[in-house]
């Protein structure tokens, strides 16, 4: 087949949605070399290297008025384009496929990673959930077949779009291999160095906004702050939000133990760093993964912890008990004490950390690449088959 993909979030998103692009398609060219792969995006960037990979080809636009329109081109003109390359498939990476792709004789497949905006409207930009909305419900309406990350975000799309389950399949997804890969001992020390990182560390990961609930954990901070000798590490980007954390951290004097990777000045432009091939490295120092998120698809931050055999405490809700299994500890997200109790646990239980460890890396397994490619690949070959019959 020749296969295309909506890649504008693995050429430009640096969390979920850019991971599970790159992953995916880096796994699909590696297990299923007999494909061909075209990669439909606005622009390139250093963030993926497509020269990287077998049977992987890159489709900017080339020629006014899709070179200067780029967002109607990714969402209806690409079409053209598609047909051009004689695409047998077109899988939308992230909640949306090009209007009319159906009536262009080009089957269909969409990932949705969540429906969040659904569930709480309030946390989102009224004109951005209505935006979210049309697309979303497009998609799931008009694709011949849609994938979900997760159980939770399938019964989303039932219960929201009123979808048939048998419309659906769940397929879970997976990470960057690196993270499985111990880094050694002199690799970790270079990397303490380069970004100047604690002795002792808990690690949160993920963009900083309401619903990822990084304010939680600073007040848990802020609890064991005589208690424990320990930072928190900070990976992610925000803006409203993350002036409400800034604002806790300043008034109750944490500046020294809450440290913000992603402002360093001289990260902002080496690649190591830009491009994730660093956080293995850091992750494996972590003591704990912190990830106390009010609600997700997924969650792979929390997958790449168990891949680095790091103990994760995370939420007791949505689906987070399907992504986290038995290697990580639950506690109700928005309870600051009960958090910084079991942040105390995880410090001082050096036996309770390696059975976390342990159960994590186990858990994991279920999430390796080549079940990703597999599962989705059988959506593909079904979904194919169905349109030659």
């Amino acid at each position: 087949m020749n296969i295309a993909f909506d890649a504008k979030r693995a050429f430009t998103n640096s969390t979920g949605l850019g991971h599970y692009s790159r992953t995916l398609i880096s796994s699909l060219s590696e297990f299923y070399p007999e494909h061909e792969y075209f990669l439909c995006t606005p622009k390139i960037t250093r963030r993926f290297d497509v020269n990287a990979l077998e049977h992987v080809y890159a489709v900017t636009p080339q020629h006014f008025p899709s070179s200067v329109f780029t967002a109607a081109w990714r969402s209806s003109w690409v079409k053209k384009d598609l047909q051009q390359l004689k695409i047998d498939l077109y899988h939308g990476l992230s909640h949306e496929i090009p209007i009319g792709i159906k009536k262009a004789g080009i089957k269909s497949v969409v990932t949705i990673h969540d429906l969040i905006f659904e569930r709480y409207p309030n946390q989102y930009n009224r004109i951005d959930v209505q935006i979210y909305h049309r697309k979303f419900n497009y998609a799931c309406k008009h694709a011949d077949k849609i994938i979900a990350i997760s159980k939770q975000t399938k019964e989303d799309i039932i219960q929201f779009y009123k979808i048939p389950a048998n419309k659906i399949a769940v397929c879970y997804q997976s990470c960057n291999p690196a993270f499985g890969i111990e880094a050694s001992n002199a690799e970790k020390q270079f990397i303490k160095q380069q970004y100047n990182l604690p002795d002792k560390f808990f690690l949160y990961v993920g963009s900083i906004i309401e619903r990822k609930n990084l304010l939680t954990i600073c007040k848990a901070m802020q609890q064991l702050k005589d208690k424990l000798d320990i930072s928190l590490i900070v990976i992610g980007e925000g803006k409203k939000y993350k002036h409400k954390v800034k604002e806790f951290i300043n008034k109750h004097s944490l500046q020294s133990q809450i440290i913000f990777l992603s402002e360093a000045q001289s990260l902002q432009s080496q690649k190591s760093f830009q491009s994730s091939v660093d956080f293995p490295a850091i992750y494996q120092q972590a003591l704990c993964m912190i990830y106390p998120s009010t609600f997700e698809g997924f969650g792979i931050p929390l997958l790449e912890a168990l891949w680095s055999k790091l103990p994760v405490i995370t939420s007791n809700v949505s689906s987070l008990p399907e992504a986290g299994g038995e290697g990580a500890l639950y506690i109700d997200p928005m309870n600051a004490e009960q958090m910084a109790d079991t942040m105390k646990r995880i410090y001082i239980d050096a036996e309770l950390r390696k059975k976390l460890m342990i159960k994590g890396w186990q858990h994991a397994q279920n999430f390796t690449r080549e079940k990703t490619a597999a599962c989705v690949m059988n959506v593909y070959e079904s979904t194919f088959l169905n349109a030659t019959l």
